[in-house]
């Protein structure tokens, strides 16, 4: 015979407090709930993925490397170059609220400002001009100042054209590879074989041989500002 058991929530008591708490409980859930949107739209996350992705179709091996493979790497260069900016965060806003020296709202804007700062620097000035005025807000006197409704989006359209120019320049040099195999065949006669087959190889050897994980990581955290 199955026994039933209780389970009870204690938020500390009744009245404003329990209310306050589980408001903040709620918030919490949301946070996290948005976590991997706020990944992909505050951080360096986009265009790093962009350009592994565009990387990966333009060496033309099927799957390789795999998502996970890729997704990993984006994600730790990610945090390479956000950590600067996570641990400002940290100690100007989460640590403080987290003491109680600060109260959450508070704590949260702080803790926010390095991520303004991070975007408002990487974000181009056309863009943070186009979403001001679509927006109808004034200019800001500096750009770590722009609201974050137009700041946003902003960084977001900058780093989606930044992650395909770099990925329209990479293609270049596979694009060679893969003319080059084609015109071959063709002096051959040999024009059943498909080019991409004949060019893989040799754009695998180019790619290592140019060192080219090094070269495109090294580039890509360079690539913004303050790193």
């Amino acid at each position: 015979m199955a026994l039933a058991q209780s389970v009870s929530l204690d938020l500390g008591g009744s009245g404003t407090g329990s209310t306050a708490r589980l408001v903040q409980l709620t918030a919490l859930i949301g946070l996290l709930s948005l976590a991997p949107s706020l990944l992909v739209m505050a951080t360096a996350f986009a265009r790093i993925v962009i350009v592994l992705s565009l990387l990966r179709s333009a060496i033309g091996a099927q799957g390789i490397p795999p998502n996970p493979v890729l997704i990993g790497l984006a994600l730790f260069l990610t945090f390479f170059v956000m950590q600067p900016v996570i641990e400002a965060s940290w100690v100007q806003g989460l640590q403080p609220m987290l003491a109680g020296q600060v109260a959450e709202l508070e704590g949260l804007a702080r803790a926010a400002e390095p991520f303004r700062k991070f975007m408002a620097v990487n974000a181009r000035d056309s863009d943070l001009a186009l979403f001001l005025d679509l927006a109808q807000l004034p200019a800001p006197a500096s750009p770590d100042q722009t609201p974050w409704r137009a700041l946003v989006p902003a960084f977001m359209v900058s780093e989606l054209k930044r992650g395909f120019e770099i990925g329209f320049l990479m293609f270049l040099p596979f694009l060679v590879i893969d003319l080059v195999a084609a015109s071959l065949l063709m002096s051959l006669g040999m024009m059943m074989l498909p080019p991409s087959v004949v060019a893989l190889p040799f754009k695998i050897i180019f790619f290592v041989m140019v060192d080219g994980w090094r070269l495109v990581s090294a580039s890509l955290v360079q690539g913004f500002a303050g790193n």
